[in-house]
């Protein structure tokens, strides 16, 4: 009998040493930080690339639209996809991720093409593929979001989605048309009335942003971005205070190198690949992303393992909405023997001043003989998330 029970637990055992750890790991609700302050909850992935040949890829998008499904706790206001959808753009790969995402629980889709979601075929072929795939998901979920073209906007709760898709079929990049740039530039202009962030969507992001071109293995300058009009499209984002430009393509892992970039009045992110293998980020796995959440003063990137039913909270991305520039009213003084105390401006994203109950000053001490002296200006109230500003003023000798 002790025999019996000695071998039947080394079976037990072994079976044990084939089942992931992660079959033991609690999963973590899917909850905001402040569910009575949230305006806006949504999830948003960078290419799933689902193939009918990789076959490696799908079960991470099967995964995390179960972790969503089974996790998530209250609204869910949207699923972002940023491009690379399907690796081909076959009817298999559409239908396969359309099962995959149909039933997560989310209020609309805010789908982007990428450059594989349209590169294999003729251009109105592709374009006909997404919109169904679109339209039928939004169908499903209830939501009035219905598409014609590439490029659309929607507003959910107020807030506006403008994406961005190619007129023309290339290879890598992107062709943004000049009246596609001017109905962008349309549409950011009337969001901005409402003072509220602006998420724009494409799946690839401006040249020499993001570790370009570097991330993208080549010397190429323009490679690994949206291409010729990258320029043209910063350009056009950098004129309205809060826009969030979200991509994907580069497949890199979060990173607090490669992912959030701030560039003018542009907050840019670039997700991790969802499917495809990760490179080059801090941390490299497979089924990663975000949910999204939208405050009165800040958007909270919280970085999650889909695929492992768990927040990464050490890559968190947190956009301020409101402080813009933090000012002296003088930067250097002549030495006369009396300390000084220049006073600080603050100033949001709008041009507005900041009332300085928003804000206390902290000032090094002495600030009598010559040398450089520290200015530390720390946010609170509406502004609390707003991180410090340290500035600096001299005073020289006679």
């Amino acid at each position: 009998m002790k025999k019996f029970s000695a071998l039947l637990m080394s079976i037990v055992l072994l079976a044990l040493c084939f089942i992931p750890s992660t079959a033991f790991a609690k999963s973590q609700k899917i909850e905001p930080e402040n569910s009575d302050k949230i305006k806006l909850h949504f999830v948003a992935w960078g290419d799933p690339q689902v193939s009918n040949y990789l076959k490696e890829r799908e079960p991470f998008l099967i995964s995390s639209a179960k972790d969503v499904k089974e996790n998530k706790t209250g609204r869910i206001d949207a699923l972002v996809l940023a491009g690379d959808i399907t690796e081909n753009s076959i009817p298999d790969e559409w239908s396969w991720v359309y099962d995959d995402i149909k039933d997560m629980g989310v209020k609309n889709y805010i789908n982007a093409t990428g450059n594989h979601d349209i590169r294999m075929h003729e251009y109105d072929t592709a374009k006909a593929s997404f919109v169904n795939f679109t339209n039928d998901l939004n169908r499903r979920a209830g939501s009035k979001l219905r598409i014609k073209k590439l490029s659309y906007s929607y507003t959910i709760r107020g807030f506006k989605f403008i994406v961005l898709g190619s007129d023309e079929i290339l290879l890598e990049e992107a062709e943004l048309s000049d009246k596609q740039l001017k109905w962008l530039d349309k549409e950011l202009k009337s969001a901005q009335k409402k003072h509220h962030p602006t998420f724009v969507i494409a799946h690839q992001p401006l040249k020499d942003t993001h570790g370009l071109p570097d991330t993208w293995g080549t010397a190429i300058k323009s490679a690994g971005s949206i291409g010729a009009q990258s320029d043209k499209l910063k350009k056009i984002m950098n004129k309205y205070p809060n826009t969030i430009f979200i991509t994907g393509h580069l497949h890199t892992g979060f990173s607090k190198k490669y992912t959030y970039q701030k560039i003018g009045n542009i907050h840019s992110v670039n997700l991790p690949s969802l499917g495809v293998e990760n490179k080059d980020g801090d941390y490299n796995e497979n089924g990663i992303g975000y949910m999204v959440e939208v405050y009165n003063n800040e958007v909270v990137f919280r970085a999650r393992n889909f695929d492992k039913s768990k927040y990464m909270p050490k890559y968190n991305i947190r956009i301020n909405l409101y402080v813009k520039n933090v000012k002296l009213s003088k930067s250097t003084y002549k030495y006369d023997g009396k300390a000084k105390k220049p006073k600080v401006t603050v100033t949001d994203v709008y041009g507005k001043k900041v009332s300085p109950k928003y804000y206390t000053v902290k000032y090094s001490k002495g600030r009598k003989k010559p040398g450089k002296y520290k200015v530390k200006v720390v946010f609170k109230g509406k502004y609390k998330n707003a991180p410090s500003v340290t500035k600096t003023f001299k005073i020289k000798k006679k």
